[in-house]
């Protein structure tokens, strides 16, 4: 068993210069957990940063079989820690073992994903024109474009995957295979597992040879030692999963500095679900049952989670309804990840109950704990929908609120009033679908990703994958955070013209087209 020291992890070494400390929480039992774990001080992000930029260049000279060996390396130090990890994992985030075995199966399959796309170096997109001498009037050069890495990428670990979206996730994986150094800020509330998947990635970097600089884990519950790691003017982009306020305050950070850097922020997302006639007539009760689960896994804390459901009026709709609220009212509570998202879950279900036309469904609270989450059904009219914008927002947690139609008119109103979306999902015959073609045009525009007769819970991770969408769910809709596209976020291109084949990037010395 590895003794958790509470401390950072910069360039391999162990590092805790500051005072003050805090502590994570099991959410099962509300207990403190240890050991207390050091903010980082300004002078940690300093040296971080400053080790990071240091490894830039000869990082950006590797060979593709060095960074994917690396990423092959920590797969197998995440992979080493065995029981170890998961045990800590679900003291910290009360998410269960299987969950968490998953989640560590898609970190290191990813990585190798990203090993391998690096091995292949197709993500680069060489494009070459070669010189035309004798062009008239004027001859024309030999042009040459490829990718290169972006620079130093700070990334912050997102609360409702320890693993897949943390340390070694998805951001991190994709900055390394694009040859950028990382410093990752660990969320609160898992810092042993933090601590535990920082100090793998350390060791696959000693094991490689190659600079420890290029990785640092910074811990730290206060919002400042975001801000300043984002403002720090050697770092070059930055990956955010978690809360719309948090992501739009370090966007916002990185906009105004002196030279401002792109920050892709995954943040709010209600992931709508629209019910068509036919589908409602012929398979209401599977889709009910279907919802329900999708809505309550994981206690609702999927950036996926749906959080509004539509369909038109109707004898099917209530007898829909019907079975929804049975699901609900049956539910049971979960504890949540953190003592903080509890309560904005509270604090958000009661604002949407009070709202004058919402009914609410939801199993008995007379027992639920102050860190639990009530699985909550909320039903209104399109009419009240419409006129309340706050209806139209995330609920993170196991809520969805069920939006009864008077038409298909008023179905497609909702559908373009909505906000950006990471999904949206549709279930229809092919007869629903055509008749509402207009629907599905407005939800392309809405989401990054489209579901038909299905549930958004769940991401494969694959090169056809988009995890993004337009504002609020990420601040970037051109990009994804998960799939090998998500490699394109942190390089740039560069184009070398009449420059001498020997001074080429090696995937740029072919022979001219």
């Amino acid at each position: 068993m590895t003794a958790l020291r509470g401390t950072h992890v910069i360039g391999g070494e162990d590092s805790a210069l500051g005072t003050v400390t805090f502590h994570a929480t099991a959410p099962s039992t509300g207990a403190a957990l240890e050991p207390a774990y050091v903010e980082a001080t300004a002078a940690e992000i300093e040296r971080a940063v400053t080790l990071a930029d240091s490894c830039v260049e000869s990082l950006a000279a590797l060979a593709p079989r060095q960074i994917a060996a690396l990423l092959d390396g920590i797969a197998a130090e995440i992979e080493a820690l065995k029981e170890e990890l998961i045990e800590r994992a679900a003291l910290e985030t009360a998410l269960p073992v299987e969950r968490l075995r998953g989640e560590r199966a898609r970190t290191t399959n990813q990585l190798r994903l990203f090993a391998g796309l690096v091995r292949d170096g197709s993500w680069k997109e060489t494009r070459i024109d070669g010189a035309l001498p004798d062009r008239l009037p004027v001859r024309r050069p030999d042009l040459r474009r490829t990718m290169i890495p972006i620079g130093p990428v700070a990334v912050w670990a997102a609360s409702n995957f320890p693993l897949a979206f943390s340390v070694a996730g998805g951001d991190t994986a994709s900055a390394l295979a694009a040859g950028c150094p990382v410093i990752v800020k660990a969320h609160p509330g898992h810092p042993g597992t933090s601590e535990l998947t920082g100090r793998a990635v350390a060791q696959a970097i000693a094991a490689s040879g190659l600079p420890a600089g290029i990785f640092s884990l910074l811990q730290g519950a206060s919002p400042e030692v975001s801000l300043d790691l984002v403002r720090h003017p050697k770092i070059a982009a930055g990956a955010f999963t978690g809360s719309l306020r948090a992501g739009r305050a370090l966007f916002d950070a990185a906009a105004v500095r002196k030279a401002p850097i792109a920050f892709f922020a995954e943040m709010g997302s209600v992931n709508p679900v629209f019910i068509l006639n036919e589908a409602l007539t012929e398979r209401g009760e599977t889709i009910a049952d279907g919802l329900f689960q999708s809505v309550t896994l994981g206690v609702g804390q999927f950036c996926t989670c749906p959080g509004l459901a539509v369909a038109v009026e109707g004898r099917t709709l209530e007898q829909f309804a019907r079975t929804l609220r049975g699901r609900f009212q049956r539910g049971a509570p979960g504890a949540m990840l953190t003592a903080p998202i509890a309560r904005t879950y509270r604090e958000a279900a009661e604002r949407i109950g009070s709202i004058p036309g919402v009914t609410a469904s939801a199993a008995d609270r007379g027992a639920v704990r102050s860190l639990e989450g009530v699985p909550t059904l909320f039903e209104v009219s399109d009419g009240i929908f419409l006129e309340h914008e706050e209806l139209r927002h995330e609920i993170f947690g196991p809520a969805t609120v069920l939006v009864r139609c008077e038409s298909a008119a008023r179905m497609l109103e909702i559908g373009r009033c909505l906000e950006g979306s990471l999904t949206a999902t549709i279930h229809g015959t092919r007869y629903d679908l055509e008749a509402n073609r207009p629907l599905l045009a407005v939800l392309a525009r809405k989401a990054g990703r489209l579901i038909f007769d299905g549930f958004p819970t769940g991401v494969e991770v694959c090169t056809s994958m988009q995890h993004g969408g337009p504002y609020p769910a990420t601040s970037d809709s051109r990009f994804t955070s998960v799939g090998t596209a998500a490699i394109q976020r942190f390089s740039r291109p560069v184009c070398f013209q009449d420059c001498p084949v020997e001074f080429l990037p090696p995937e740029l010395q072919a022979l001219s087209k």
